[in-house]
C-alpha cells in the first residue's frame, strides 16, 4: 500500500470537489468528476512551428494535459495545423479581439478557443465563430483577467472587483447559452490573489460550468508558486476547480511542475516521486539537503506516482518511512536504514544510497505500473 492509497482511507484529508457539468478539451474532460487537468502555455512565437512543437513537447513531458498557445495573427492560425497534428496534449487556440483567428483556429484543429465573445465584435461575428466551434468539435473557455474588464463595468462598479469580475464573465457567458452552446468553462483570474480567489467563490455559486482556476500573472518561479499555490489551493481546497494553470514569468515547464505539486499538496493528484524530507539538523547522520537534491534530479523521469521519504535521523524516520513506498532514515557510523512498504529491510552505506534509493524507486515505479496495466487489461 503505498501513501496515495493510505490517504484515500482517511476522511479528514477529502476534498469534496464541486459538482459541474463536463465539457471536453480534445479528448481531456474537464469537470464533472473528471481529474482536475494541468495546463500550461506556450511562450514562443506561435507562427515559428518548430519552436512552438519542440516546447509543446517539453510540456507534455512534464505532464500536461492541455497545452494553450496564442494566435494574435493569421500567421500564428496558419501554423496552428502543424502545431495540432505533432502535439498529443489537446491545443488551445488563445484567441483576442478579431474573430477571423477564432474561426481559423477551429478548422485549424485547436481543440479549444480561449476568447471573450463580448470582445470580438458583432452578434453576427460571435456567431460565425461559435459555429466554427461547434462544427470542428471546439470547446471554448470564457477569460475574464481583472486587469481588462469592459469600461462599462469599471464604471458601474468602480474598480475592478469580484462583482464585477462575476458579471462579465455571466455576461460572456448568456452570449454562448443563447447560441445554444454550452461546451464552455470560465476564468476568472487576477493578480490579486484575495480578489481571484474571492470571484471564484462567487461565480462557483452563479453557474455550473467547469471552471479553469489560476492566479494571473503571479511572477517569478518561487513568489509566483507560493503566491498560487496560497491562492489556487486555498480554492481547491473549497473543492472549486476543474483545470488549472500556474502563470509564472518562467520556463512553462515549471508552471506543470508547481501544478501537480499543488495537486499532489492536497492529495487530489498524483504525479511522480513525492519527496517528504527533514529540513535536517545536527542530528543529521548524512547531508540531507544534498541527497534529496540529488536525487529530485534524477527520479524527475518517474512518472509513476509513489512517495520516498529522506530522513536524516531516527527521531522522525521511522514514522515516515510507515507510510512511503521506500524510506531511508540517517543512522550512526556512515550508514541507514532502508525502508520498504513501511518496514526496515536493510542497512546502507551513506556514500552508496543515492544510486541504491534510485535503483529502488525505479524498481518499485515498475511494479505499480505492471500491476496497473494489468489492471487495466482485466478490466478490459
Amino acid at each position: 500500500m503505498t501513501a496515495e492509497d493510505h490517504t484515500h482511507v482517511r476522511p479528514w484529508r477529502m476534498i469534496e470537489r464541486r459538482k459541474s457539468r463536463q465539457i471536453h478539451v480534445g479528448k481531456v474532460a474537464v469537470g464533472g468528476g473528471a481529474p482536475i487537468s494541468v495546463q500550461s502555455m506556450t511562450n514562443t512565437v506561435t507562427a515559428d512551428a518548430e519552436a512552438t512543437i519542440r516546447q509543446v513537447r517539453e510540456l507534455e513531458d512534464a505532464g500536461a494535459d492541455i497545452v494553450r498557445v496564442s494566435c494574435p495573427d493569421e500567421a500564428s492560425t496558419a501554423a496552428m495545423p502543424a502545431i495540432v497534428k505533432a502535439a498529443k496534449a489537446p491545443i488551445v487556440a488563445d484567441i483576442h479581439f478579431h474573430y477571423k483567428r477564432g474561426i481559423e483556429a477551429a478548422k485549424a484543429g485547436a481543440a479549444c478557443l480561449r476568447i471573450n465573445p463580448g470582445n470580438i465584435g458583432s452578434a453576427a461575428r460571435v456567431k460565425e465563430v461559435v459555429d466554427a466551434a461547434r462544427d470542428h468539435g471546439c470547446s471554448m473557455r470564457i477569460g475574464v483577467n481583472a486587469g481588462s474588464l469592459e469600461p462599462h463595468l469599471l464604471e458601474r462598479y468602480g474598480e475592478p472587483c469580484p462583482e464585477a469580475m462575476v458579471q462579465s464573465a455571466l455576461d460572456h457567458a448568456k452570449i454562448l447559452q443563447d447560441l445554444d452552446f454550452h461546451e464552455f468553462k470560465i476564468s476568472v483570474k487576477a493578480s490579486d490573489l484575495f480578489l481571484a480567489v474571492a470571484a471564484y467563490q462567487q461565480l462557483a455559486e452563479a453557474i455550473d460550468c467547469p471552471l479553469h482556476v489560476g492566479i494571473t500573472e503571479a511572477g517569478p518561479t518561487r513568489s509566483g508558486t507560493i503566491k498560487s499555490a496560497i491562492g489556487m489551493g486555498a480554492l481547491l481546497w473549497a473543492g472549486i476547480g476543474d483545470t488549472i494553470r500556474v502563470s509564472l514569468a518562467a520556463d512553462p515547464v515549471e508552471e506543470v511542475k508547481a501544478g501537480f505539486d499543488i495537486l499532489k499538496s492536497l492529495g487530489l493528484r498524483h504525479r511522480g516521486v513525492n519527496i517528504i524530507a527533514c529540513p535536517s539538523c545536527a542530528r543529521q547522520g548524512f547531508n540531507v539537503i544534498e541527497t534529496v537534491g540529488k536525487l529530485e534530479e534524477r527520479l524527475a523521469h518517474i512518472s509513476t506516482p509513489m512517495s520516498l521519504s529522506i530522513i536524516g535521523c531516527v527521531v522522525n524516520g521511522p514514522g515516515e518511512a510507515l507510510l512511503t513506498d521506500v524510506g531511508f532514515t540517517g543512522g550512526g557510523k556512515g550508514s541507514g536504514m532502508v525502508y520498504l512498504a513501511g518496514k526496515p529491510d536493510h542497512k546502507m552505506d551513506n556514500e552508496r544510497m543515492v544510486d541504491h534509493i534510485v535503483e529502488l524507486v525505479e524498481a518499485r515505479a515498475a511494479e505499480l505500473e505492471a500491476a496497473r496495466a494489468g489492471t487495466l487489461q482485466a478490466a478490459e
